[in-house]
């Protein structure tokens, strides 16, 4: 490879369904270590908790508040993410510009725009298989189910791309 890649404002694939609008910044195909992307997250969605065996991730908050989480809970069964905590005692935060996240391998996360306005992410991910091509397939499962998916189908896709849910959706 003889040179890098510059991308002016505003470039990219996007990839849009329900509150997420994401434009693809970079690939693994490229090839890079990871996926990157511009994220846009609606008020109200809620990732769930979640954990990749392999993958790590990076968050960064450009624009907005995100509620954001990265640690092992004192009890996964906990339904709802906002009320874990880690047996240090951390629970979630609330994060605005300037906010950073760093997940490593096998610790869960999860993070959620409780606001009512759009959130805008920096976010990197290096799980197997490019982020970017599971995005693809969850909103095409969207499209083709009208929002209401097999969870069968879901929980097939998020296994082929490394994604054990712990917690709901929302």
């Amino acid at each position: 490879m003889s040179a890098g890649l510059v991308l002016p404002p505003g470039a990219g694939r996007r990839i849009v369904g329900g509150s997420l609008d994401a434009t693809v910044k970079m690939t693994t195909d490229y090839p890079a270590l990871t996926s990157t992307f511009e994220v846009v997250i609606g008020p109200g969605f809620d990732v769930g908790a979640h954990v990749h065996a392999i993958g790590e991730e990076i968050f960064y908050v450009i624009e907005g508040e995100l509620d954001v989480l990265a640690f092992e809970p004192v009890d996964r069964a906990v339904g709802d993410w906002h009320r874990w905590e880690s047996a240090t005692g951390q629970t979630f935060a609330t994060g605005g510009p300037g906010a950073f996240m760093f997940v490593p391998p096998g610790i869960p996360h999860a993070f959620s725009n409780s606001s009512d306005r759009p959130v805008k992410v920096f976010f990197q991910s290096s799980v197997p298989g490019g982020h970017e091509n599971y995005f693809d397939e969850l909103m095409a499962i969207m499209e083709t189910s009208k929002g209401r998916p097999d969870a069968g189908t879901v929980a097939d896709l998020r296994a082929r791309y490394d994604i054990e849910q712990i917690t709901g959706l929302h």
